[in-house]
């Protein structure tokens, strides 16, 4: 397992990017997402995506220096079209739009559709909580990444569909990041290259039947995961589709859409001033003291934490600071063969 600086492992990944035919910011911006959901832990959104997404671009499926264009603009209502660009680019300029129509307005009802892979979902709202403001999005697919089985069901029919909130804390910003299925294939891709098994209960093999093997998901015949929760997450990812799907004219996961063939999402974000409803001061005390509220109950384990949505992922973003961002061996060769492929250099590192 390689261990690698963040300020070292950026540069190569935009290098990867650019050389796919992104601009030199639009390399750093892609770069710089992936990186830093390693550096919260999310490895399955992180570097290891780079080798995937360069395909898409290969075969046409992704699109480099799209911007998000607006399709509608009303009030504190904006729609945008990402034109299947990259969508860190997409979603963050849209999380632009939507701060400042929140700030017009006093909220913003915003929709993405028709774009790139959005990468980890929790950047989204961690965007918004440093501009000041509460929010929830809702994300799902068009068709080509239909993974999970409707609860009661064996057969993959929705796809793993975020659902992500955040809200400016006193201690920094508290930001909840969830798929509504049992865990994000990227994570099955991430035992699968360790050679790990996976957790029991969360995925289903070809025939239907629990496996914790990765190799039994891809197939074939392919399996699929289960939905947090049984009837819980499946009845959220459902709404997911409808949310950011259908609402937004982007389209819910069908294998028939005219954008199945590609990895598009689409996502609705609502976005609210804590000082919407009372003054922005009477939020933060109440929050506060929910806050001390939930930390005052009596831990699991002696002089352990009662941890708010966000603290991992900040502790997690420390540690691999100070000592790098683990990089498994057959993602460091795919991006190894990656840049190779481009002509980039490949640094000693990796070598």
């Amino acid at each position: 397992m390689l261990r690698v600086e963040s300020a070292d492992l950026s540069p190569f990944v935009a290098a990867i990017f650019q050389s796919a035919g992104s601009s030199e910011q639009e390399a750093a911006i892609v770069a710089d997402h992936l990186v830093e959901a390693n550096l919260a832990g999310h490895d399955s959104h992180g570097v290891i995506r780079a080798p995937k997404y360069v395909g898409w671009v290969r075969d046409g499926g992704l699109i480099p220096n799209q911007h998000a264009t607006p399709f509608l603009e009303s009030g504190p209502l904006i729609g945008v079209d990402g034109g299947f660009g990259y969508g860190q680019v997409i979603g963050r300029e849209a999380m632009d739009l939507a701060i400042a129509r929140a700030n017009l307005h006093g909220f913003s009802l915003t929709a993405i559709r028709n774009s790139g892979h959005l990468g980890r979902i929790g950047a989204w709202p961690e965007q918004l909580a440093a501009a000041g403001l509460v929010s929830i999005s809702f994300v799902n697919t068009t068709g080509f990444g239909i993974l999970v089985a409707p609860f009661g069901a064996t057969e993959r029919r929705l796809s793993a569909n975020p659902i992500a909130a955040g809200a400016p804390g006193p201690d920094g910003p508290i930001i909840l990041d969830i798929s509504t299925a049992a865990m994000a294939e990227g994570k099955i891709q991430v035992a699968r290259n360790k050679g790990a098994r996976l957790p029991a209960g969360h995925v289903l093999d070809g025939s239907g039947a629990p496996t914790e093997d990765p190799d039994a998901f891809y197939g074939p015949p392919a399996g699929a995961i289960l939905p947090f929760g049984g009837h819980k997450g499946s009845g959220l990812s459902i709404f997911c589709e409808m949310l950011a799907g259908c609402l937004t004219g982007g389209g819910a996961s069908n294998p028939n859409n005219p954008s199945a063939h590609r990895l598009v999402n689409n996502m609705l974000t609502l976005a609210f001033k804590p000082g919407l409803f009372q003054a922005s001061g009477a939020f933060d005390a109440d929050l506060a003291g929910l806050i001390d509220w939930i930390r005052s109950a009596r831990p699991v384990e002696p002089g352990g934490d009662v941890l708010l949505p966000g603290e991992l992922e900040r502790r997690t973003r420390a540690e691999r600071l100070a000592a790098g961002v683990p990089i498994d061996a057959v993602t460091a060769e795919q991006m190894a063969d990656a840049a190779r492929a481009l002509g980039v250099e490949i640094p000693s590192w990796l070598r």
